[in-house]
């Protein structure tokens, strides 16, 4: 099977389009076409269907597009580690939730360093819903999630926990404290769907027999930086981690709102597919950040 074919089929299935696929891969469309053609010819089955919105997989495109994930994720892992042999630096690719990459790693990764200095990091910091989808499809082997996770072909390891805590600019502020029914009532900045904070905010909700359609939610915001900003400007409250906001406490950019008879919790966990245990650099990693060395900021 020609792996050339095989990675434009693939590419072309991610991006649900021949164009994106022959503009990512410096192709022409025609181009393109002809491959795709030629591998369902190799193949003796039709692999997609073409539609208005793109291409759809059919049930034998399905099959070829699992084992194409795999096949070309051997491919780049090989010449990744002959690449390694070639320059004496080894390559780790990491993909963390927005929370730990954002946050705390950085300290992480500077004592990993000093001690594995020939390992070169890439980190990729995304919503934990990425995260997941990064180790399924092998962009990357090791992944940092926020939240509860719920995945079979993915293996966690909590590695530490926070609280959610309730903060608003110390300016514009007009609690100390609030009940869970004033909670309800206050305008409140929540991540995006996808997001670790978001999950463990319903989930934490969920235990109350409550959703957030029973909130006063005003806007969704795709990371805490942002919130932080829509914070200052008074636009409301958020429910953020402590590790993300513990500067923030400490210079009084932002003011802490105690919430009444109630704790709300947050974990972080590694995680990685399974079967496919970290190896290398990777396993230095995993046992270093599992560890009490990690030196979270």
């Amino acid at each position: 099977m020609n792996l050339e074919y095989l990675k434009t089929f693939y590419t072309t299935v991610r991006e649900k389009s021949v164009s994106k696929t022959a503009k990512l891969l410096h192709m022409s469309q025609p181009g393109v076409s002809v491959q795709l053609q030629a591998l369902e010819k190799e193949l003796g089955f039709q692999l997609l269907v073409r539609s208005n919105k793109g291409v759809v997989l059919t049930d034998a495109g399905q099959i070829v597009y699992d084992y194409a994930v795999s096949l070309l994720s051997i491919q780049k892992d090989i010449e990744r580690e002959l690449d390694s042999l070639r320059t004496n630096v080894q390559e780790m690719i990491i993909s963390s939730c927005t929370t730990v990459g954002s946050y705390s790693l950085p300290c992480s990764l500077y004592l990993f360093k000093k001690k594995f200095p020939k390992v070169k990091v890439l980190l990729d910091i995304c919503n934990s819903d990425t995260v997941i989808n990064n180790l399924l499809n092998n962009s990357s082997h090791i992944g940092i999630i926020q939240g509860y996770p719920s995945n079979s072909k993915i293996e966690f390891t909590r590695i530490t926990s926070c609280s959610l805590i309730l903060v608003c600019s110390k300016k514009n502020c007009k609690f100390d404290t609030v009940t869970l029914s004033e909670l309800a009532q206050i305008p409140l900045i929540i991540r995006e769907k996808g997001s670790g904070s978001r999950m463990c905010l319903e989930e934490n909700l969920h235990k109350l027999d409550l959703t957030l359609r029973e909130f006063n939610v005003v806007m969704e915001l795709s990371s805490s930086e942002a919130i932080k900003s829509a914070l200052s400007a008074g636009k409301g409250y958020a429910l953020l981690p402590e590790l993300s906001i513990k500067n923030d406490l400490m210079s009084g950019a932002l003011h802490k709102v105690e919430i009444q008879d109630w704790f709300f919790e947050t974990h972080y966990y590694l995680a990685h597919l399974k079967g496919k245990l970290p190896k290398g650099p990777e396993k230095e990693f995993f046992d270093f950040i599992k560890s009490s060395r990690r030196g979270f900021c």
